[in-house]
């Protein structure tokens, strides 16, 4: 039988400026495992501290523009566009611009605390 969501869960984020979380599917709100869905809306000036997660991520900008940093350089993701990272890449997220941004975080398997792996 299809099980209803009827509401997100908001996880404490990483990262200053504090942005929103709203896990609707993963460990959290659906004790799913094997994937987390969340809206992300991060305020301008939102820097997040570097990682190199276990998981895949696969990131939807709804408004505004996520500024994505690798080894290799800067994505400007902006709205309409998506982004994939790999599971053990390094990484670090921000949305710099004016208005900051809002997107869709799809974490594959569901993220965790604990597979993230946030530099110090």
């Amino acid at each position: 039988m299809p099980h209803l969501i009827p509401a997100p869960t908001i996880i404490e984020a990483a990262g200053h400026p504090p942005k929103k979380i709203e896990e609707f599917i993963g460990r959290v709100n659906s004790g799913d495992a094997a994937l987390s869905v969340a809206r992300m809306t991060s305020p301008s000036g939102w820097l997040e501290p570097s990682q190199t997660p276990e998981f895949d991520e696969y990131t939807v900008v709804l408004r505004g523009c996520l500024h994505v940093e690798s080894k290799d350089g800067t994505l400007e993701v902006r709205a309409g566009q998506a982004v994939i990272t790999r599971g053990g890449e390094w990484v670090r997220y921000s949305t710099p611009e004016e208005g900051g941004a809002e997107y869709i975080a799809v974490c594959l398997p569901a993220f965790a605390p604990d597979t993230v792996h946030r530099d110090a």
